[in-house]
């Protein structure tokens, strides 16, 4: 359920336990509407997880929790590659003749660790 007032994420995250000003309501609005993330930041005990609790609930989807950091990469939060598969498929490719084009072998999805 994408919400469709402004109003109907108040109720929505209401109903989650949640009680959201309409300052908060209108940025959890428009960043579903635009499909854009929504980050939040502030104090620790503030209200970021369980408002990210609230509305996983709301919309019947899965929270998928990202614990930030000074110093955080996107590469670091969203995939890192498995080296060690890597190196496997590197060594093989040697020890059969190696593949002019290794390189781009072995930086295909097959390769991807999911965060």
């Amino acid at each position: 359920m994408i919400f469709p007032t402004i109003d109907a994420v108040v109720e929505g995250l209401q109903q989650a336990g949640y009680f959201a000003d309409r300052r908060l309501a209108t940025a959890v609005f428009l960043a579903l509407k635009l499909q854009r993330p929504l980050l939040l930041e502030g104090e620790p005990g503030v209200g970021k997880t369980e408002l990210a609790k609230a509305l996983s609930k709301a919309l019947n989807r899965e929270l998928l929790r990202l614990q930030c950091y000074d110093g955080l990469e996107q590469r670091e939060a969203l995939y890192e590659w498995n080296y060690a598969a890597q190196l496997l498929h590197m060594r093989a490719a040697e020890a059969h003749g190696a593949s002019s084009d290794i390189e781009s072998e072995v930086y295909q999805p097959r390769y991807l660790v999911r965060r």
